[in-house]
């Protein structure tokens, strides 16, 4: 099969989008598939990837490659590149990835669009929340993660309690999570909380943390490369992920439960489908439910074993290669 791969953001794009086109990609170039991603985002070192990557193409080479492929793929609707394959007849797939219509947003023109192009292509939805939220018919894949990078380190010691990663914008509520730091202290308990990730909020944020008199508890460690991530994760107990807004899935879940972590997340969106039994979640921004998690789990050993004890059979239906082929198994159903 000839996958053309069409993902505005890419590599050296960091971010969800871009982790997933990249994934499946490689794998259904392992597949023995002929696979070709085109892109937006500049790069000026070489590729150095099993499948070729065409940056900034002309319409005249667009037109030539979706021409040549029999399945024209993208990652999210973009409404730049989704006239071709529909003009000239060609199968189109959509692997959806976010919310075109945010929950509790009003409607907008782009988005009307992107819901309306749906109808004219074979869906796929990261998560049974995304599925709803669309007004076609659409399958559900989840996502997988890079099970070559986040994986338990069993020589690492797990001397640290709670970690976030992410970006620190106020969508993903690590200021919530530092009230219920917290409120943790009045209760008598002083986790530590790393912090992985930067953004506009981190003034904002360490001032918090010394407001509270937080300091000796938190760590900021700004961005860091995956390898990183996942040794540290090895470190921690508990991954916390207090988003406000409501996730579409939530790859960094499944980082964390790799890595040994037990999960807490909101319960909006698809992170309960990506934590499924190995963590809990609590209404999104009730700080009150978040810090009652957080003090069970801290204060009950037993409880982290049995969440810890899911990770296995639930991280093996998010392998790069079983999503992989569950997506090619839906797209030769759609070939002429």
């Amino acid at each position: 099969m000839k996958i053309l791969v069409y993902s505005p953001l890419f590599y050296p794009s960091v971010g969800g989008v871009e982790i997933i086109t990249h994934l499946l990609a490689q794998e259904w170039t392992k597949l023995g598939q002929e696979v070709m991603v085109v892109c937006q985002t500049p790069h000026r070192e070489p590729d150095d990837f099993p499948f070729p990557v065409l940056r900034n193409p002309s319409l005249k080479k667009l037109r030539e490659l979706t021409g040549w492929c029999d399945i024209f793929f993208q990652t999210c609707v973009s409404l730049k590149g989704v006239w071709l394959p529909l003009l000239m007849g060609k199968p189109l797939a959509i692997s959806h990835q976010t919310w075109y219509r945010e929950p509790g947003h009003p409607l907008t023109l782009p988005s009307a669009l992107k819901l309306a192009v749906t109808r004219f292509a074979t869906n796929i939805s990261v998560s049974e929340a995304i599925a709803q939220h669309l007004r076609s018919p659409s399958t559900v894949i989840p996502n997988a993660y890079w099970d070559n990078i986040f994986s338990l380190h069993p020589s690492t010691p797990r001397h640290r309690e709670l970690i976030f990663v992410g970006r620190l914008v106020s969508d993903k509520g690590v200021d919530l999570l530092i009230k219920a730091l917290q409120q943790l202290k009045t209760q008598g308990l002083t986790p530590h909380l790393t912090l992985i990730g930067e953004g506009p909020e981190e003034p904002l944020l360490r001032q918090q943390v010394a407001e509270y008199n937080l300091t000796p508890q938190v760590d900021f460690k700004g961005l860091q490369p995956p390898a990183t991530i996942a040794q540290l994760l090895n470190q921690h107990q508990i991954l916390v992920i207090p988003s406000r807004w409501q996730e579409p899935f939530g790859i960094v879940a499944l980082e964390g439960i790799a890595c040994g972590c037990v999960v807490v997340a909101s319960q909006g969106g698809g992170l309960p489908e990506a934590i499924g039994p190995c963590g809990v979640t609590f209404p999104n921004q009730n700080l009150e439910q978040l810090t009652t998690l957080l003090y069970d789990l801290l204060t009950n050993p037993e409880q982290l074993a049995s969440y810890k004890a899911n990770a296995i059979p639930h991280l093996q239906k998010h392998q790069p290669q079983t999503i992989a082929q569950a997506y090619l198994n839906l797209l030769k159903t759609v070939l002429p």
